[in-house]
């Protein structure tokens, strides 16, 4: 019979806690706060550490702790050793706990501003924020950056720690004095929750139990506040959506599509679209590994059945047909730099939103944020941790909701293209005007046409290499050929564009993008116009060829890299433009203080120290016959 009660017993207990909600909550604010120690005091005194775990503490206070023979509750948290070294948190830690009455689930996040990534990355899925203060210190630069990248990441339930009680005497004076500073920069942040708590994370005041230290006090202690809000929910009536990560075909008889329900509900027999493309059909079956389900709810992750046969691909989003997701290719973002290479606006990044990943620029920031004050500055650029609001244009359409109505379809990143590192985060304001009311004007006389009656496919033509490598030379003896074959060309060369359609244009890196852009976009008109566009430009960075080569069809590119020495190239100098350059009188000259990216795979490669022009612009020629674009 005991077996049997004790079967029984952990039955009931297991339920419980199958039953109780989840708080996810991030803790954050400037550098040695005392947010390790208070997710280590938390962890302490709810006996949440394994008797290996305490030796292992003892041994590590010992080693790297900063309280003497007591034990360093911090280490509980910083696990890295460069952490411990330091006494700061550099990466974000995560912790899973829970009490009798609540689950959680903790992100640790670093206060250092060079981290202020990382913390981005704990926000990110957070219910509730707590910004820690030392008591001593007050309110800093960080804790504002910190309150401004939560609000932002849609945290409306802001705890403040103010810790380090027992350095200031345990003072209710100075205790108020921090929060009405707070508030009063919060203010200025919309409609927030916020409550102050002053704890002292190495004693444990008020952070299970109440202090004796503090009677003043008459609020909750921090665990209990944890324990018992409740954060802003999404409203219950919210439109259905379902990012598809996934089509699965295990057989012939089976196509569905899987993906997490990131905002609404959906049932069988419900009316949907498929976007960006338009096509509706009613949901059929909504499949799990444990069988169909009458129902699936926002959280949940399920494969859903069509009652017709429409594609759809990853990448694309199921919503509600009565209320459909909006689909645009143009917006005003918040977004916040998480990269040392600074945001170059006009420079093609990919943009990761939901499932899908799409090639996109920013224009020139609209405005930077000071996080002291809130003030608006002007910027031309952003740097590391600089939080803007920026207009994103992507290369095509996408489904979307605003970050404030739904994080999974509003939030994205930016990723760059050469190095594939997460540069930085936004979240959508609202998708521009002009993005639904300019729309393209089919024409009748199509690109294939003109090439038609010109004898030849339309194509660029696009010559890149180092200033002097013979790329001019080469691009006027290939046309001279291409006219006497009755070609219709046009040669754009890097020069003459800047008499005219670039002359307002520099030679910083970012009016290079600039340059770029409006010659790429140039050489896509003709193209259209069924002309062979010949291009000849340094184009320096790899990013803005590709740019280049997406505007057009896969085949109507051809990539050629005129590839001489930097010390033949130099030996030429026909302009004087690399001895100018040594002499620092031409800043920012390729190859002498600005990198030059070779492209990886060109479609020809002319190595110009060992041939004569002639040969290389036949090289060109022979290579367009194969590529059929000559008949």
């Amino acid at each position: 019979m005991p077996a049997q009660i004790l079967g029984t017993d952990i039955e009931q207990y297991l339920d419980a806690h199958e039953d109780k909600s989840l708080l996810r909550f991030i803790t954050c604010g400037s550098v040695d706060d005392g947010k390790s120690s208070l997710i280590g005091r938390l962890l302490y005194e709810c006996q949440l550490i394994f008797d290996d775990q305490l030796a292992a503490l003892a041994s590590d206070s010992k080693r790297f702790g900063t309280r003497g023979e007591a034990l360093d509750l911090a280490l509980l948290v910083d696990g890295l050793s460069a952490e411990r070294e330091q006494g700061i948190t550099i990466d974000v830690a995560y912790r899973y706990f829970t009490t009798d009455r609540r689950k959680f689930i903790v992100a640790d996040t670093p206060g250092h501003e060079q981290y202020t990534r990382n913390m981005v990355t704990g926000a990110s899925t957070a219910d509730v924020a707590v910004i820690l203060l030392d008591a001593r210190h007050g309110v800093l630069t960080q804790t504002r950056r910190h309150t401004y990248l939560v609000t932002l990441l849609g945290i409306r339930t802001v705890v403040v720690a103010i810790n380090k009680m027992d350095l200031v005497g345990y003072a209710q004076e100075r205790a108020a004095e921090i929060e009405a500073d707070y508030r009063a920069f919060a203010a200025r942040l919309g409609e927030l929750d916020i409550t102050c708590i002053p704890v002292s994370a190495v004693h444990g005041d008020n952070v299970v139990a109440r202090s004796d230290q503090m009677p003043w006090y008459a609020g909750p202690p921090l665990l209990e506040y944890l324990e018992t809000v409740q954060p802003q929910q999404p409203p219950e009536q919210a439109p259905f959506r379902m990012p598809v990560q996934t089509v699965l075909r295990p057989d012939a008889t089976f196509r569905g599509f899987a993906g997490p329900v990131v905002r609404g509900a959906v049932s069988p027999g419900d009316a949907v679209v498929v976007l960006p493309s338009g096509r509706t059909s009613t949901i059929e079956r909504i499949v799990t590994f444990d069988g169909d389900l009458p129902r699936a709810e926002a959280g949940q992750s399920v494969t859903v059945t069509l009652a017709d046969e429409v594609d759809v691909s990853r990448g694309d989003v199921l919503a509600s047909a009565a209320d459909p997701a909006p689909v645009a290719d143009q917006f005003e973002v918040d977004l916040v730099w998480m990269s040392e290479h600074e945001m170059l606006p006009g420079r093609s990044y990919l943009i990761k939103l939901g499932t899908q990943t799409v090639p996109g620029s920013f224009s020139k920031p609209k405005y930077r944020i000071n996080v002291d004050n809130l003030d608006r500055l002007a910027a031309t650029k952003l740097e590391l941790n600089d939080i803007a609001v920026c207009t994103l244009s992507l290369d095509r359409p996408v489904p979307h909701d605003r970050y404030a109505d739904n994080r999974q379809l509003g939030g994205l990143l930016v990723i760059d293209r050469l190095t594939n590192d997460t540069v930085g985060a936004g979240m959508l304001r609202l998708a521009l005007r002009r993005s639904a009311n300019v729309h393209w004007q089919e024409v009748e006389v199509t690109k294939q046409a003109r090439g038609r009656l010109a004898g030849h496919r339309p194509c660029v033509v696009w010559f890149t290499g180092l200033s002097g490598a013979g790329k001019s030379t080469v691009a006027n003896l290939l046309e001279r050929r291409l006219h006497a074959l009755g070609c219709h060309t046009y040669l754009l060369d890097g020069d003459n564009v800047r008499h005219g359609l670039n002359h307002d244009l520099g030679f910083t890196e970012v009016d290079r993008i600039e340059n770029i852009r409006r010659v790429a976009q140039v050489a896509a008109l003709m193209v259209d116009a069924g002309l062979i566009v010949l291009v000849s430009l340094i184009s320096p960075y790899r990013s803005d060829r590709e740019r280049a080569r997406a505007l057009v069809e896969p085949n109507e590119f051809c990539e050629v890299f005129v590839d001489t020495p930097l010390a033949v190239a130099e030996a030429r100098d026909p302009k004087g433009l690399y001895a100018k350059a040594r002499r620092g009188e031409l800043p920012n000259f390729t190859g002498i203080d600005s990198e030059y990216q070779a492209p990886l795979w060109p479609e020809v490669h002319l190595e110009l120290a060992e041939m004569q022009p002639e040969d290389a612009a036949e090289r060109v020629l022979l290579a367009l016959r194969d590529r059929d674009v000559l008949r």
